[in-house]
């Protein structure tokens, strides 16, 4: 029986429009306790926004983060999986164009997102990354 992208990911996502400041992506992220975004274009996923291309992409540029635009340091030309995919079809595609986390996407309505770290606790629950990701954040 193949494994499906919809038993590994994290269901409902937290979505930014890609207008907010990137100072609203930083308070979704520290009230979810989550380090990425889907990023919103209308009704489109148009990016995923992590923590490091708010501080290196913007904060480290000197970037106002009350005005400066999440959409101008998200990732661009995302990639999107379906929670039918098989799993290894998705480690292959991350692996392929080097990210870590990728949305999944049904009908075009963003309904999880899948990392490596999901995958890792699942897949290979003793491995450092699973630990790493299954282990309670810092305060």
């Amino acid at each position: 029986m193949s494994e499906l992208v919809q038993d590994f990911m994290t269901a409902d996502p937290i979505t930014i429009d890609a207008k907010a400041p990137i100072s609203e992506a930083a308070s979704k992220m520290r009230e979810a306790d989550v380090g990425s975004l889907i990023v919103m274009q209308g009704d489109e996923v148009s990016g995923v926004v992590t923590d490091r291309d708010i501080t290196i992409r913007a904060v480290a540029d000197g970037k106002d983060p009350n005005t400066f635009p999440v959409g101008e340091v998200s990732s661009k030309e995302v990639a999107t999986v379906s929670p039918r995919d098989k799993v290894a079809m998705v480690i292959d595609l991350m692996e392929k164009i080097a990210v870590r986390r990728l949305p999944v996407v049904d009908n075009h309505k963003p309904v999880g997102i899948v990392s490596l770290g999901d995958l890792a606790v699942q897949k290979d629950p003793e491995s450092t990354l699973a630990q790493i990701s299954a282990a309670p954040p810092n305060d």
